[in-house]
């Protein structure tokens, strides 16, 4: 090998030291992004705990409902099944019944003329139309003149 004095190299020597330092600062780089991911699966471990007790309770809830709206459908049925029942024995009831209400309405009954009143009390007396006229003709007078003081007989219109 042979040295010459004032040959230059224009590319950078690659060293090993400088690989291994970069290569270090990768791991690094990943060991940090591990860790942060295993952060976020425990934190989503824990909301998919979470949630799975949730979804365990509403399911819980809901069979519970479920078990009530049966429940409240066949009393729902009991009671239609009651009520129509009632209906049918009260109609029945009426009809026997109706035959004694006609009796003693007819007993009971008030039967009074509808054109006959007893006006032998001064306060039940029949009235007749009250006739309204105008003063002047209830009076028989005419239209009022001034005399102007005078009495005589030619300044008095003919009535």
């Amino acid at each position: 090998m042979s040295l010459i004095p004032g040959i230059s190299r224009t590319k950078p020597k690659h060293r090993a030291a400088d690989k291994v330092t970069e290569l270090k600062q990768q791991l690094k780089d990943q060991q940090a992004e591990t860790v942060s991911a295993f952060g976020q699966l425990i934190g989503a471990v824990d909301t998919i705990a979470i949630l799975e007790a949730d979804l365990a309770d509403v399911r819980a809830k809901r069979a519970e409902a479920e078990q009530v709206v049966v429940y409240l459908a066949a009393d729902l049925d009991e009671r239609t099944q009651e009520r129509d029942q009632a209906l049918t024995e009260a109609s029945r009831l009426r009809a026997q019944l109706a035959p004694y209400l006609a009796a003693e309405a007819n007993t009971n009954a008030i039967t009074v003329p509808a054109s006959e009143r007893d006006t032998s009390r001064f306060e039940d007396q029949a009235t007749e139309p009250i006739k309204v006229t105008t003063l002047r003709d209830a009076f028989g007078i005419g239209p009022v003149v001034a005399t102007q003081g005078s009495a005589d007989p030619a300044h008095l219109p003919a009535a």
